[in-house]
């Protein structure tokens, strides 16, 4: 039985610096579309989708080889949403035309695993589950407002951020003029491989409440939603 335990744990040590071996790291980077709850159920539905960009680095490292690995990474993200209020073809002084828009930067840590379905010697469709972690660095807000006499007003500034972290219980600095710093939620994610080469979508959904102030369960509306598309290249490997 002893000897029995040596050769699986031997085997077992093997395996793993083979995995390890294997591990992978490159670059990914893509387009953004992102938007924002308005109440509490989740909907989006006053809101339009802003444009923006996801850029940084991923590792791949093989669990079982070319069928599941686990892949960090480190990304730099917009997020945010836009909403227009009014008539932007015929607006007035009693109903003017309004654009709101809000632009949050995150440093994120998406922590994914991935399932693989070999197609060929060097392809593979992936699909991809897991947590990310955020944590707000820049930003800004705009407002953009016509009432129709012949002015465009437009009012841009920072976005503000309070001082929350994911380990304390308070927020020393929150206000209903700022955003959460730390934000978290979960990534669903399709994709294929062929030649170390990375093609993907994914869908982020949020489950911290954005706006800073009053945190309790009545008023949890603003979280982050962003659909990503991806393209990356592993370096390493066969």
């Amino acid at each position: 039985m002893l000897k029995k335990k040596i050769i699986l744990s031997i085997a077992a040590v093997c395996i793993s610096f083979a995995a390890m071996a294997q591990a992978r790291i490159g670059v990914k980077g893509g387009l953004n579309l992102s938007t924002i709850t308005v109440d509490n159920s989740g909907s989006v539905k006053d809101n339009q989708m802003l444009p923006g960009w996801n850029l940084g680095v991923v590792a791949d490292l093989p669990l079982v080889p070319r069928i599941l690995s686990f892949q960090p990474g480190v990304l730099y993200t917009t997020k945010g949403s836009k909403i227009d209020i009014g008539d932007k073809d015929n607006p007035t002084v009693t109903n003017p035309y309004v654009a709101l828009k809000t632009n949050p930067s995150y440093i994120e840590i998406p922590l994914n695993f991935v399932g693989k379905i070999p197609v060929g010697a060097h392809t593979s469709i992936f699909g991809g589950v897991g947590p990310y972690f955020a944590f707000g660095v820049a930003g800004k807000n705009k407002v953009e407002s016509n009432t129709g006499t012949g002015s465009i007003t437009t009012v841009s500034n920072n976005i503000k951020w309070d001082d929350d972290t994911p380990f304390n219980n308070g927020d020393p600095n929150y206000g209903y003029d700022k955003l959460k710093r730390f934000d978290w939620g979960g990534n669903v994610q399709v994709g294929v491989e062929t030649h170390n080469v990375l093609i993907a979508v994914q869908y982020g959904l949020g489950f911290g409440k954005l706006q800073s102030g009053a945190d309790n369960s009545t008023d949890d509306k603003g979280k982050n939603r962003v659909l990503s598309f991806s393209v990356g290249y592993l370096f390493g490997g066969k």
